[in-house]
């Protein structure tokens, strides 16, 4: 496999609220400044290393969060590349079908985001895998996500390169990959999700809900969410288009599942019921919210068991007022 540890640095608008969002065609939720990337050779041991500033088109003022975090300032944005050009050098560095390793599910989306607004290919691109979840195999850990910071002091890895550096970051997240089993990793890791979910204290058997996983029809996932309403005001959250033909279903309510979990029923009028499942949860680093969803085939028990949750909610909720703005 065509190995490469990656990791970005992104500035945000100033508010979620910001005007730049009118303009934009899709919601960007943060534009890349800057890329780092560390090849890993055959024998999985560090290879050469890539780095780029890139200067931003959209969010061009420094939100102070990330000033404060990267160090970057309105000169050093001014001298990066664009990004296309950022892209191609980084496409020319990798070769094709790369496969991206990275450091949680973050650099993914903020990735896919900058390629899809520019209008860029991204079929070079063989695969993601988020090395989080391999280090969280190894070592006990389980869905829970683990800094970066932690992983090193696992391992006793000193710490040579600058944090919050795309290139530092990088490279460590590379160094960490030799303390790693990756091709056990590599082999284990469709299964991983699962796996993990069983070392949860609170993990039960889905014996109560029916959305099992060969009705699965697409997941996704979107990131740097101030807030959580901000991540349900989203309508690449919230709404959703039928998975089979792409045409609007008219959804039902969201309903609270605790632990950040919610989950709807949406309608095609010609493709029947699907059942989409949302999990928010607080990156501790930067506090900012990332929203995984899943896209179920809706049969009659899910239907049912998305009915019976509904009642549940009803009946904890008379006597109060309706708030159709928020999720149940």
């Amino acid at each position: 496999m065509n190995l490469v540890v990656l990791d970005l640095e992104w500035n945000q608008a100033m508010s979620s609220k910001s005007e730049v969002f009118n303009h934009l065609p899709i919601h960007l939720r943060g534009e890349i400044i800057e890329i780092g990337a560390v090849r890993l050779n055959p024998d999985l041991s560090i290879g050469d290393e890539f780095t780029a500033d890139v200067r931003p088109v959209y969010f061009r003022r420094m939100h102070y969060k990330v000033k404060k975090i990267t160090g970057f300032d309105k000169d050093r944005l001014s001298r990066g590349l664009s990004f296309p050009e950022a892209m191609q050098n980084l496409r020319d560095w990798c070769g094709d079908d790369v496969t991206f390793l990275t450091w949680g599910w973050d650099d993914q989306g903020i990735f896919e985001q900058n390629i899809i607004i520019h209008d860029l290919d991204w079929d070079w691109i063989a695969g993601w895998i988020n090395l989080q979840m391999i280090y969280n195999l190894q070592t006990g850990g389980d869905k829970n996500q683990k800094s970066l910071a932690s992983a090193m002091e696992h391992f006793g890895i000193e710490q040579t390169r600058i944090a919050h550096d795309a290139l530092g970051d990088a490279y460590n997240t590379a160094l960490v990959t030799t303390h790693l089993d990756m091709e056990e990793g590599l082999r284990l890791y469709p299964e991983a999700d699962e796996i993990l979910a069983r070392r949860m204290p609170n993990y039960k058997p889905a014996q109560d809900t029916p959305a099992a996983q060969d009705a699965l029809l697409r997941e996704s996932s979107l990131t740097s969410f101030e807030t959580k309403a901000d991540a349900f005001a989203d309508a690449k959250l919230h709404a959703l288009a039928c998975p089979i033909c792409g045409g609007s279903c008219e959804g039902s309510r969201w309903i609270s599942q605790s632990d950040g979990r919610y989950m709807n029923l949406f309608d095609c009028s010609e493709h029947g019921s699907f059942l989409a499942r949302i999990r928010l949860k607080k990156d501790p680093d930067n506090e900012l919210w990332t929203a995984g969803r899943l896209i179920y085939e809706a049969d009659e028990e899910m239907q049912a068991f998305y009915r019976a949750k509904l009642s549940q909610t009803r009946r904890r909720g008379r006597g109060r007022s309706p708030r159709k703005s928020r999720p149940a």
